[in-house]
């Protein structure tokens, strides 16, 4: 499982570390000893995989097959990701996160560990995931929304944020600490989520407030289709193989 000819002559990788076949790593990336990267990782230049901290528990940062992390990005030990991760550059994702397949991680977004992520979840740019927040599958987040955890800082109180399958949260929400956002519930751009957001709802407002069903919203392409949920008419980047089951259980 040692496969190197692919690592840059600038990059500096611990004899230690576990490099899979067709493993690439770019110009002046650094790659610790705690680390394993599967067959067919991409990692850009000036990257820093496996960075060891107190609060990990000594696992190491596991990066399943062909992900592309690309430059300038940040990944700490004791960190489990499933095969196609794939991120924008200068992501920073902390110890003890979990995540399932095809995650998206998008330009200066973090991760703030203790996290769990379900299958093909979307992060746009410039996104934050508080401590200890889980987040379901096929959830979209969308740029500068963060997730909050402290209900009153500084503390040392952490109550992370919830998000079920589907939802979709829109740009620049804030989502208050131990917030529940339900299965397919959409919350609209520059809302404060305070409370639970039902399944299915449309939150807006600050602070945000229940509005409708969000089936009640039209596509803005001249067919008045329901826009939620949203998999009804959009199955971009998804394979073949998940959008059947989508429709089985339309």
């Amino acid at each position: 499982m040692m496969g190197r000819e692919n690592i840059h002559p600038t990059a500096l990788v611990d004899p230690c570390a576990k490099i899979a076949d067709k493993v690439k790593i770019g110009p002046f990336s650094i790659v610790h000893a705690n680390v394993v990267l599967e067959e067919g990782c991409d990692i850009g230049a000036y990257c820093e995989l496996g960075v060891k901290t107190a609060l990990g528990d000594g696992s190491p940062l596991l990066v399943g097959k062909n992900a592309l992390i690309r430059s300038h990005s940040v990944f700490y030990e004791s960190s489990c990701f499933a095969e196609g991760l794939t991120t924008g550059h200068r992501v920073t994702v902390r110890e003890k996160t979990i995540a399932g397949k095809n995650l998206q991680i998008g330009t200066l977004s973090d991760i703030q560990g203790d996290c769990v992520i379900g299958d093909y979840v979307r992060f746009h740019s410039n996104v934050h995931i508080g401590k200890g927040a889980c987040i379901g599958n096929f959830v979209w987040i969308f740029p500068y929304v963060v997730l909050t955890n402290d209900p009153h800082p500084p503390s040392s109180v952490l109550k992370g944020v919830t998000v079920e399958d589907f939802a979709v949260i829109a740009t620049m929400t804030v989502v208050l600490p131990g917030v529940n956002i339900g299965k397919g519930a959409l919350i609209a751009a520059h809302a404060l989520l305070k409370t639970d957001a039902e399944p299915g709802m449309l939150y807006m407002g600050v602070p945000a407030k229940k509005i409708c069903n969000a089936s009640q919203i039209k596509l803005q392409d001249g067919t008045e289709r329901p826009a939620y949920p949203w998999i009804s008419h959009f199955s971009r980047g998804y394979p073949d193989t998940v959008v059947k089951d989508w429709k089985k259980n339309e």
